[in-house]
This record gives C-alpha cells, structure tokens and sequence, in this order.
C-alpha cells in the first residue's frame, strides 16, 4: 500500500555512445539484463504496452466499489494506468524491473513487543523511490545511448499499473493479497519502469503459483479482503496508517496493534519467501533505529524532532501529526500503564487528530473513575471531533 501521487516522469532523450554500431533486439535486450544486474536489481523483464487490458478492467471495478478510500489520486486519469499508450503514446516496450528488499529477522516478531512500534519493513530504510530512481535513471540512460529511442523512467509516482505490468513481464504475478508473488523473491520486490520507444522481445507473463494457500487472506487483521485478489484500501492497516488523513476508524484500532506504520502480515506469511534471501549482494539497508522504536520515544517527538529521525524516510511523507496519532493507537493497545503518561501529555497537543488519539489511548489504560476526571476537564475542547472522542470514551 505505499503509495504515491500521479507525478510526472523522466525522460531521457537519445545519446548514441557509437551510432555507426547498433544492436540488434535481442542483443539489446541481452546487455541490458547485464547493465540491470550490474547496478543492483534482482529481476528484469519485457513487456507490450497492450498486456494488461483484462487488469485495466480489474482496476475500474476497484474504483468504482470505492475500495480506494481516500486515494483520490489513484481516480484521476484512470484511463493512463489502464493503458500505458495514454500516459506516453510513444511506448513500445515496457521493461519492469525489480530489486529484492526481503528482511532479515521475521518482521511480525515485533507484533508481540506491545510498548514498541512496528514499521513495515519497506520504510525502515531510505525511501525506496530515491534509491531505485538513482539506478533506474542510470540505465534508462544507458538503453537511450545504445537504442537511439527515447525512455521514461517510472517509480511509483505516475499512473502505472507497476504489478499487472511486472506480471504480464514474467517477474512475479499478482498473489491472492494483490501484491506481486515471485518464485524467487516471495512477496519482497520494489518495482520500477522504463518506457522506451524501442521495440524489444517480450518474455512470457508468469502464470499464478498461489494455488490453494490462503495464508494471506487469513492473517488479515482487519479483513481487508472481501475475497481473494480483491483489496479493500479502506480497511487496511497500511491505508489506515498512512493514506488516512484523520481520526482511525473506532472499529479498526484494537486490530491496529502495534504497527504504526503499514502491515507487513499479508507480505510475511506468504510461502514463496522462503527464497527471498537469494541474490541480495546488494540488499536495501533497515536503519537500527527504526527496527523497533520504542513508543516512549516516538510519541515525544515535535516536527523538527520527527523530520530529523525520518529525514529520507518514505515515513515522512505522513507528517508528525499522523504518524504521532499511529503511535497513541499503539500505546493504547500496548497494555502498558506507564505509557499512559504520554498520552495524558498529549492531550495538550495542537493537533486535533493526535488529541483525538491520545482520548482514545488513555481510556484504554487507565482506570474509568480516573479518566471522568479528565472528561471533565474537558469542557473547553473546541474541535467537534475530539469532543466525540472524549463522549464515546466516558460512555459506560
């Protein structure tokens, strides 16, 4: 579920290292696998612009039961993700490429240390669009030098549908939780484009390999799927987490646990991950401090302190307000009565939606007599929805 807006891409006009020597197709598409390898990404296939009409369908009946929730970005234009011609009609080959961030240490381990907070493991390291723009732009460059055609390099942030695309590539194929699945790499593969202009052999799409497992759908915490391969948004922890703008949901936060950024349970339990550590000479580093923070630590942070613990984190992007909300969900669900002063400081907090949470926290930890007293107190609360907060956590 990281997600991002409907931004513009980079292209890379031609540069011929050597014009009098052009390769042919399938030698083209040979050194560029070799130039891939070289700069670090684990899988790389070819695709037609025109692979993934039937995913197009797929992705409008998504839009129109509204499983996007608040995504209003992923709406706009729906016709330039559903047919890559629309978003550049100058395509005429589409190479996916993909670089394995698998963990280490299984990421739900961390679900069971309740005062401590769990970010998915695809943020615990510099945001992954930086690090793969870095090198897809460096080899976009490369194929516009040997092929003379022009490229466009995409990283998640333009309308392209990047799973359908890796599928229809041989990559990987769309599992039952409507992530990409490789045989390889199990459900941990960043994924990249490069649109070119050149006319490159295709590889076969990669036929589906879930078969009867279920192990996705039944880990959900929240049952974000209504049936396998359809997704939710508006009941997913990573939604709620991180697209979400305001108050979580009442009905969600119990099963929120502890992560405070994105879910990973879906991700982890797949089977296929037993060969995700394969090929990781150049794996994506996870920084020690955000393993496994404390939610002491974290529920104390103002903006300046939250920007320079996430600087070139994918986290940022949430600002501190909800991210601090995160974390009083977590400290509400930790169980743990000496974090409840934190929450108790926030209360005072400026921001209404970490306000909000922090009403919500505390009436999970401490006695009902001692948070009356707080209700109380609380008469002067100008925001609406706060004042709702503090209602439904004195109702008996």
């Amino acid at each position: 579920m990281a997600g991002g807006g409907a931004g513009v891409a980079d292209l890379c006009g031609p540069r011929l290292l050597n014009p009098a020597v052009r390769l042919s197709p399938a030698d083209l598409k040979a050194a560029l696998t070799r130039e891939a390898r070289a700069l670090g990404f684990d899988a790389i296939g070819v695709t037609a612009p025109d692979a993934i009409a039937q995913a197009g369908k797929y992705f409008l009946e998504f839009l129109d039961g509204g499983g996007h929730g608040e995504m209003d970005w992923l709406a706009n234009s729906p016709e330039r993700r559903t047919d890559p011609r629309a978003l550049w009609g100058g395509v005429r080959s589409i190479i996916m490429l993909g670089v394995n961030y698998g963990p280490d240490d299984n990421p739900l381990e961390i679900l069971a240390r309740r005062s401590h907070g769990a970010i998915s493991v695809y943020a615990q390291g510099d945001d992954y669009h930086d690090v793969i723009k870095k090198r897809l732009k460096i080899l976009a460059r490369w194929l516009a030098a040997e092929s003379g055609d022009d490229v466009k390099v995409f990283v998640d942030t333009a309308a392209v549908m990047e799973k359908p695309l890796a599928q229809a590539a041989g990559i990987g194929w769309q599992g039952k939780h409507t992530n990409l699945v490789s045989r390889a790499f199990g459900s941990w593969l960043f994924l990249g484009a490069i649109y070119s202009a050149t006319e490159l052999p295709r590889d076969g799409a990669e036929a589906d390999h879930c078969g009867s497992c279920r192990a996705c759908q039944d880990v959900c915490p929240t049952a974000a799927f209504p049936a396998p391969y359809k997704l939710d948004a508006r009941r997913c922890i990573s939604y709620l987490t991180i697209e979400n703008k305001g108050p979580i949901p009442h009905e969600f936060r119990k099963s929120i646990g502890n992560r405070i950024y994105g879910c990973d349970d879906c991700l982890a339990v797949c089977p296929w991950n037993k060969f995700a550590q394969e090929g990781r000479e150049q794996k994506l580093a996870a920084r020690d401090a955000l393993r496994a923070p404390a939610l002491a630590d974290l529920a104390r942070l103002d903006d300046a302190a939250f920007r320079t613990l996430f600087a070139k984190s994918p986290v940022k992007r949430i600002g501190r307000n909800n991210f601090i909300r995160n974390v009083l969900i977590a400290i509400g669900n930790s169980g743990d009565a000496r974090l409840a002063a934190e929450a108790r400081r926030l209360l005072d907090d400026a921001n209404p939606v970490v306000r909000g949470a922090a009403v919500w926290a505390l009436s999970q930890l401490i006695a009902r007599e001692e948070l009356a007293v707080l209700a109380s107190r609380a008469g002067g609360e100008p925001d609406v929805t706060v004042q709702q907060e503090w209602r439904a956590a004195a109702a008996p």
